[in-house]
């Protein structure tokens, strides 16, 4: 078995999500060495709380490179998100730097294989994710087909993807390979970063600051995806261990309890979008318990046959 690590890049504004993360994280999972969070300089001192023995709070100039820096909070007039400045790339905003301290994060783990949990994520089950993610194969998850023509944003993500990593063919409808709970191996993510800077000449980072419309969950799959070796170290499944919400629809309580109670029994993770504007305290009360009840006695023939009824409401991208 391989050592497993937690990833999570967050912000003050996800506080209360990423809080509830955490939560479940202490509440539900085994098997992993440390839960790394990895948050702007100035957000540190807000998630110094969170900090234990297994989880530690990392500043994000710690993985940044030097010629990358943000813009102070005071000096920003007219963004209303976060920016970043640099002399070698137009300015970049917090979602970018969010995932390229996913990248540096797995790059620097002490730990071969990574679970990259984004803060609206959260357990309600019992999960050992060092023998899901330890495995002597990494899984990765795919939809297969996911990315249609007419898919504007996925599309212009995926063409980055094909220019970072020199793809010269791209046919369509692609593989989707943006989910949940997602596990990346430390070695290929190192390889990921080698191809771009072969077929960029650029450093991985600066690559992807001059780029800026990428996503790197897609960058990950297809690059294992293109290469016999790596996907050869790579469980291939179509089986997501979370139940996820992703459009901007509004959940209530009785729809969030739905989606616990429609998930199988291999699903241990929800993941309702921040941007539908769902109620943390919703959210929390629901996980709360549920986590109360699952702790309790087993449930009646006729309760089981209750929960069964809940529907999945219909996932969108």
């Amino acid at each position: 078995m391989h050592s497993v690590a937690l990833l999570t890049a967050s912000y003050a504004k996800d506080i209360e999500r990423f809080s509830l993360l955490s939560e479940s994280i202490d509440t539900w999972l085994s098997g992993y060495t440390r839960h790394y969070v990895l948050v702007n300089d100035e957000d540190v001192p807000l998630f110094e709380r969170f900090a234990s023995d297994k989880r530690v709070i990392v500043p994000a100039s710690r993985y940044l490179p030097k010629w990358l820096w943000a813009l102070p909070p005071a000096l920003q007039f007219i963004s209303k998100r976060r920016v970043w400045l640099s002399l070698l790339s137009s300015p970049v905003h917090g979602w970018h730097i969010q995932q390229i301290l996913k990248i540096a994060g797995v790059l620097n783990a002490p730990e071969q294989r990574v679970c990259i949990l984004d803060s609206d994520n959260l357990f309600f089950r019992e999960f050992d994710v060092g023998q899901y993610a330890g495995a002597e194969k990494t899984p990765l998850f795919v939809t297969r087909s996911g990315i249609d023509a007419d898919h504007p944003l996925h599309v212009l993500w995926l063409r980055t993807v094909d220019q970072l990593l020199g793809v010269k063919d791209r046919s369509f409808p692609a593989d989707d390979y943006v989910g949940n709970a997602l596990v990346w191996d430390k070695d290929t993510a190192r390889a990921m970063t080698d191809a771009i800077k072969s077929a960029t000449g650029l450093n991985w980072v600066l690559a992807l600051c001059r780029k800026k419309k990428f996503s790197e969950y897609l960058l990950y799959g297809h690059f294992v995806a293109s290469s016999s070796a790596h996907l050869a170290t790579h469980r291939v499944t179509e089986d997501s261990i979370a139940v996820s919400h992703w459009d901007d629809t509004r959940l209530d309580r009785p729809a969030i309890e739905a989606m616990m109670g429609a998930a199988s029994p291999e699903q241990v993770a929800l993941c309702i979008q921040s941007y539908s504007s769902t109620s943390v305290d919703d959210i929390r009360d629901v996980f709360r318990l549920s986590s109360r009840d699952r702790r309790a006695p087993s449930l009646s023939p006729e309760d089981m046959g209750a929960a069964a009824e809940f529907e999945l409401p219909t996932k969108t991208r």
